[in-house]
């Protein structure tokens, strides 16, 4: 039968109709429609125009069904409005996209219960695998809801728990090396904003930041470090009081992606100017750092390739599920000293 007899039965076509036109079998071109990295290429390309010439559409959910698969992954994130996090997404995507797998991504709040359900709805409609960065420390009953879930998790910018697989960037080497910047120029009253203790981000920030006055002997003021959000709300509330005190920092660090616009914001509301009075850092590479006047010093890292390690990992234990090791890369960052970083004015 030639392709054009097979083509005319229309619906009725099946994939060993593909098989056929291909002169493959008919495990080939399932691999092909899985995305199976094991199918050379050029097989690849004899099964898609065999499949775009006889107008195949394979049923999505009976393969799924059949296969235990829908080859969607579901990314649950604060606020997907984050321009930082775009690098992450794209990378992630583009990762996927290859091996056939869609990706689709949800907007958690930052709230437990919208954590919860969003997870939920994922397992149950059997999405393949989750990358999540939640706002909720993984512990106690959430850790334990987590694990009964059971569908393959990695976790974005997270260490705890041990058992899950995660990406992480390393904000406490990028922290060390700001603050350290700030106290070698003569700083001694820098003020870190920053999410709560409990979550990898924060405490890493924390601990670079006591480290770098530890390293040259210095003690700081344990109130300088303002632990309890990474909302812009937070970041303009507290560094507006901090301003305002009768011994205000030298410098603030926003360490936070989103804080950055809350910061100038308290820093222009007081009057101050900007690296004159206070210096300011920020957490995360963003259009607004490079583009406010001055622009702004940066702790940054590749959020793109935290993008495609996390979905490289997440298909790795998609297809690899018998693995009891956790997996958990570090991905480096860095300070990048801008015109917003100067000596801190002295008295006159």
């Amino acid at each position: 039968m030639t392709n054009r007899q097979i083509a005319g039965r229309g619906s009725k076509l099946t994939i060993r109709d593909v098989a056929t036109a291909a002169g493959v079998s008919t495990g080939t071109v399932s691999r092909v429609l899985n995305a199976n990295a094991t199918v050379r290429p050029d097989v690849r390309r004899k099964v898609q125009r065999a499949i775009d010439e006889l107008g195949y559409a394979p049923n999505a959910v009976a393969r799924s069904m059949r296969i235990r698969s829908t080859h969607t992954i579901g990314c649950i994130l604060r606020e997907i409005n984050i321009p930082q996090l775009a690098g992450f997404v794209k990378a992630a995507h583009d990762v996927l996209d290859d091996e056939g797998f869609s990706l689709v991504i949800s907007n958690s709040e930052g709230r437990e219960e919208r954590e919860r359900e969003l997870l939920s709805r994922l397992s149950s409609r059997q999405a393949d695998g989750v990358m999540m960065g939640p706002y909720t420390p993984i512990e106690g009953e959430f850790e334990a809801f987590l694990r009964e879930l059971d569908i393959p998790i990695v976790l974005i910018d997270r260490a705890q728990p041990p058992w899950a697989d995660a990406v992480m960037a390393d904000h406490a080497g990028g922290m060390r090396a700001a603050v350290g910047h700030l106290l070698d120029l003569g700083h001694r009253r820098v003020a870190l904003i920053t999410g709560e203790r409990g979550l990898y981000p924060a405490s890493e920030r924390i601990r670079g930041y006591q480290e770098a006055y530890a390293a040259r002997g210095l003690q700081p003021d344990p109130s300088l470090i303002q632990a309890g959000s990474f909302l812009p709300g937070a970041g303009f509330r507290i560094t507006s009081a901090l301003l305002g005190q009768r011994n205000p920092p030298t410098a603030v660090i926003s360490g936070g992606i989103d804080m950055l616009s809350g910061v100038l914001r308290a820093v222009r509301g007081r009057g101050l100017r900007i690296p004159e009075d206070v210096s300011v850092i920020a957490s995360g590479h963003s259009e607004l750092a490079e583009l406010v006047t001055p622009p702004i010093a940066v702790i940054g890292w590749d959020q793109g390739e935290i993008g495609r390690i996390a979905a490289g990992m997440l298909l790795d234990r998609i297809r690899n599920r018998d693995v009891q090791e956790a997996h958990q890369v570090l991905v480096p960052s860095e300070f990048i000293p801008r015109a917003s970083v100067g000596p801190p004015r002295r008295a006159p």
